[in-house]
């Protein structure tokens, strides 16, 4: 198998479908707000969120997924409502630019907080699979349930997100080939070099993989983006992107985009003197990236 074929069992693509249940729109701001509730394999309900430009006509699109934070309260309500890491909400920002923005509730967040986290994982991989596989594999449902609404432009989607949803952003984004380009903040690091600094803690039980490092450290994997277009943002002070973790990472993706002659679609936004947080330039820099990307102007 190719790596992207192991990566998608992995991450348990395929794996996870996602069935709708409820649909009710509403006005937002001059938006239109759709709240949704989706059926999984397993039948627990999970909320999701999207928002869109007014009007009927087919429009680029961002599955944007959310943060961990341990804030489990938050989940999906991030789209609208933000985050402490984040400058302000990102969902309506998206929307204004024309973008319909999409957000799925992961599951042990926000309406989903019990089973918790850590029962969650372990009941996982007690039975050879984990947590982080049955949240990518439902972020590739939705993304396949975006795609073929007759209001999207299924070229034209791009997935989003930071910290916990960076790490998914491009781990999906190098899964499923049929994602136009992602960008991420916060948490692109080479976990063997993050285990080697004493730092792999930081990150919650959610995102044990078993054997995954024996396939391909996250450089490789992001990399599988390529030529596809990737922002990557992160602060040399946010122990989950040191530059000793970030560096020998960053240099395998550059590597894949110099081997597909695509290195003026890598973007890295690096802050010095930022941590674990969204920055101004960061902002600026992935609205740019997504105009240029996946925009229609």
């Amino acid at each position: 198998m190719t790596l992207r074929q192991d990566l998608r069992e992995k991450f348990e693509i395929d794996a996870h479908p996602l069935t709708l249940s409820e649909r009710v729109g509403i006005q937002h701001d001059g938006m239109t707000l759709e709240r949704l509730t989706f059926a999984t394999k397993d039948g627990e309900r999970a909320r999701g969120f999207l928002l869109r430009p007014p009007g009927d006509a087919p429009v680029p699109a961002i599955l944007y997924i959310h943060a961990h934070g341990n804030a489990y309260d938050i989940g999906a309500d991030e789209l609208l409502d933000g985050r402490k890491a984040l400058l302000s909400p990102l969902g309506p920002e998206f929307a204004r630019r024309g973008f319909a923005v999409l957000m799925i509730e992961l599951p042990a967040f926000g309406a989903r907080s019990r089973p918790g986290e850590s029962a969650r994982a372990k009941a996982a991989l007690w039975n050879g699979q984990s947590l982080a596989g049955q949240m990518l594999g439902e972020q590739a449902a939705a993304f396949d349930w975006l795609a073929s609404r007759p209001d999207i432009i299924a070229e034209r989607i791009a997935v989003f997100g930071i910290s916990m949803g960076a790490t998914f952003s491009y781990w999906l984004a190098a899964a499923e080939p049929r994602i136009a380009a992602s960008a991420h903040l916060c948490a692109y690091a080479d976990y063997a070099a993050l285990i080697t600094a004493g730092n792999i803690d930081l990150h919650g039980i959610y995102l044990t993989v078993p054997g995954l490092l024996g396939l391909a450290g996250n450089g490789e994997i992001a990399g599988l983006i390529a030529p596809r277009p990737q922002l990557i943002g992160i602060g040399d002070l946010d122990p989950l992107t040191p530059p000793a973790a970030f560096e020998p990472a960053f240099a395998q993706t550059r590597r894949a985009y110099e081997e597909a002659d695509a290195t003026d679609r890598l973007v890295l936004v690096r802050e010095p003197k930022a941590g674990h947080v969204e920055t101004p330039a960061m902002r600026a820099a992935v609205f740019t990236f997504l105009d240029r990307h996946i925009g229609l102007a």
